[in-house]
């Protein structure tokens, strides 16, 4: 038996419906979000669970929660699954930032592995923080299923660094919808990619929203 990673985006939050930037910030789930947590773990719960880790956010503690009390479990809170940090383009549409920041906007868009948003983090770094969680991870579990509840850039970050994918291509090589579950599996030759971006476990009327 080998480690299974479940890596699991939050639910759908206000500003996951209207594609602005959201980082630092820390908005609720929308009632849908809350929808897609709730089936995620009606889902997931009959799975061997053997530890639950999640960012310290509310809307990836919104999202693992249903299932941690499905299984009766804690989940460990780690801040280096905390999603990119945007600095001056938090709460801003990519209209704004394209018109106030757009050098920097360039840039990141060109390269965002060493180019960061306008006061905000580059993928190198988000690497860095997030890959110590998951060497942790495997350090602690060798074998059996371990969840990881995060955001949408840094779960695409995490995926590039297994699978050996160039970090400044994550937005053009990986999906992560809001409540999708991609599944890596780690075995004698390394990191598998078993599953990408799945929502099958949620209702096709909240799979189908927009802008998620």
């Amino acid at each position: 038996m080998s480690l299974k990673l479940y890596l699991l985006r939050h639910g759908e939050t206000v500003y996951s419906r209207t594609n602005g930037y959201c980082g630092d910030l820390d908005p609720e789930l929308t009632p849908e979000g809350t929808m897609m947590a709730k089936a995620f773990a009606d889902a997931y719960h009959s799975i061997s669970w053997d530890a639950v880790y999640s960012s310290p956010m509310k809307r990836t503690i919104a999202t693992a929660k249903p299932l941690c009390d499905a299984i009766g479990m804690e989940m460990q809170l780690r801040d280096g699954l905390k999603e990119i940090r945007y600095g001056k383009w938090e709460g801003q549409t990519v209209e704004f930032v394209k018109q106030n920041h757009s050098e920097d906007y360039i840039s990141w868009l060109t390269e965002p592995a060493w180019n960061p948003p306008t006061g905000g983090e580059t993928s190198v770094e988000i690497a860095s923080r997030a890959t110590i969680v998951i060497a942790e991870i495997q350090a602690k579990y060798p074998t059996g299923n371990v969840l990881v509840v995060s955001h949408k850039a840094t779960i695409r970050i995490i995926l590039c660094s297994l699978l050996g994918i160039d970090l400044g291509r994550y937005r053009d090589r990986l999906t992560a919808l809001a409540a999708s579950v991609s599944i890596v599996k780690f075995d004698k030759h390394g990191p598998l990619l078993e599953v990408l971006g799945d929502r099958h476990h949620l209702p096709e009327e909240i799979r189908n929203l927009p802008g998620t």
